[in-house]
């Protein structure tokens, strides 16, 4: 009954609303473990359909998956000074190998004599450890490329955490790819930043801005950093996506070369990619309401319910016998439907339970509108609904989850677009970003700025667009706080 009690409203709080609601909706919850968190069921649905819908894209891409390690020597993230520098203060170490009784009778204690003759890390991120394997697998141009993702999870020690956008443990997919030639190498990072952003607006319906990392926001260790960036509903950026073009840094520090077709021994070029359950913090902050969860139907667990209002056993068993077959063509061509017999709840309740978990479409029949030949059908993005004739109810389903993924993805633009203005000066800028939105702004592409920048407003630069944003013209301008020359505006937001 707790679940389906009045969310805190967006407007009053914005993060008591996001905490509350995930938690409510069954996504997820903490664990005994600080900062971790369990993934329920029904949130966990949502994750597989992600990694489903992803992997089939990696695939398409020649991309094959493989597993490395949980643990990596400690020495190993010290042949990369600038890698091991960005991690270091979120690495989680294991010391020791071994538990014991304590003499004292107070359970276990770590024995002393078990500790490790080299720490082993709890992977942050897993560049060293498979450059250590690539080592292995590469001696020649004819083993290029390799093109290799793992799904797993990996540990940041964060200090204030949020389910779903900052946990201590996450999951998520790391490419890492081996390439014989730069221009091969970065071309395929920007491939997969293609990837990533068809994959968030047309499957999570997040419209993006696709750009490339400032050097002060860039992956440690990488020689470019390209990323999309979304917009939340409370006007704070979020990083959906990064792909890392790391040029030979790594094969330098693990001696990975290949002999090349000239018969020359040349290090190898690099690329990683990955995202993570933060994506599904972006599908909650993007589309949902005070009501709860709205759900684009692409990633709904359940995509149409159906729920027959009912007093007898009769009833009901004739109201399924008019929908069941119904609903068989839309679950063969593979519709995830619901069919909620439950008598366990009332119809309202059980409406405000699927509303609550962003179901797209609710179909509900009593026995009036079987007499009628009647169904009424609702939708969760617009909280419309209409009585409409049971005859060619099967393509009305079709049309209205086409017509709802659309709009998912249109209202978050039109929120985005309303959003996001250009700033030519820095005191207008101060006042601005406190609004929230994305900035366009010109810089003079110095660190310096950029820290300053940082320091006084708590805005960062998200991304240098590698494209205009729809409205707005790519032209050289002078930077909002030094005056000295800028090729093009850059996004400013303050971010998650």
């Amino acid at each position: 009954m707790a679940n389906f009690q009045k969310l805190t409203s967006r407007a009053e709080d914005y993060s008591k609303w996001y905490n509350e609601l995930v938690v409510k909706a069954d996504l997820a919850e903490q664990s005994a473990v600080r900062g971790c968190m369990v993934i329920k069921p029904y949130g966990y649905a949502i994750w597989e359909t992600i990694q489903a819908e992803l992997d089939r894209r990696f695939k398409e891409q020649g991309v094959k998956n493989a597993y490395f390690p949980l643990l990596i020597p400690k020495s190993f993230l010290s042949r990369e000074a600038e890698h091991v520098e960005g991690f270091a203060k979120e690495c989680a170490v294991v010391t020791h190998h071994r538990l014991m009784n304590d003499p004292e009778g107070k359970g276990v204690v770590v024995d002393p004599n078990a500790r490790l003759e080299e720490e082993l890390i709890i992977r942050p991120t897993s560049e060293t450890i498979i450059w250590s394997t690539y080592k292995n697998w590469i001696s020649s141009y004819r083993d290029l490329p390799i093109l290799c993702n793992q799904w797993c999870n990996v540990m940041r020690w964060e200090m204030r955490t949020r389910l779903f956008l900052r946990t201590a443990e996450f999951l998520w997919q790391e490419g890492h790819t081996a390439h014989a030639t730069k221009e091969e190498a970065e071309n395929y990072a920007k491939t997969m930043l293609d990837v990533y952003a068809d994959f968030a607006e047309n499957v999570m319906a997040i419209p993006v801005v696709k750009g490339v990392k400032s050097p002060n926001e860039r992956f440690a260790g990488a020689l470019n950093t390209y990323c999309i960036e979304a917009m939340m509903q409370d006007g704070k950026a979020l990083q959906a996506g990064t792909s890392h073009f790391l040029g030979q840094n790594f094969a330098k520090s693990f001696d990975v070369q290949f002999l090349s077709k000239e018969n020359k021994y040349e290090y190898v070029w690099a690329t990683s990619w990955g995202v993570s359950t933060r994506l599904m913090g972006a599908l909650i902050m993007t589309h949902s309401d005070d009501n709860g969860l709205v759900l684009p139907p692409a990633l709904a667990p359940i995509q149409v319910v159906f729920v027959p209002i009912f007093k007898t056993q009769e009833q009901l068993d004739a109201l399924l016998a008019k929908m069941n077959p119904i609903l068989d063509n839309p679950k063969k061509a593979g519709i995830r439907i619901k069919v909620d017999i439950s008598d366990k709840a009332t119809p309202g309740f059980k409406f405000a339970g699927y509303e609550l978990k962003g179901v797209p479409v609710r179909l509900a029949m009593g026995g009036r509108d079987l007499e009628n030949g009647t169904i009424e059908i609702a939708r969760r993005d617009t909280l419309t609904k209409e009585t409409i004739a049971l005859e060619g109810i099967e393509q009305v389903i079709l049309n209205l989850l086409q017509e709802i993924q659309k709009n998912c993805y249109q209202k978050a633009l039109a929120y985005r677009i309303a959003n996001t203005r250009e700033c030519n000066s820095y005191e207008e800028f101060k006042e601005e970003i406190k609004k929230g939105g994305f900035l366009l702004c010109h810089w003079d592409g110095t660190p310096e700025t950029e820290e300053k920048i940082k320091d006084e407003t708590k805005a960062t630069i998200r991304c240098i667009p590698l494209e205009a944003l729809p409205g707005y013209k790519e032209e050289p301008g002078f930077c909002m706080v030094t005056g000295k020359p800028s090729a093009k505006r850059v996004v400013f937001a303050i971010s998650y």
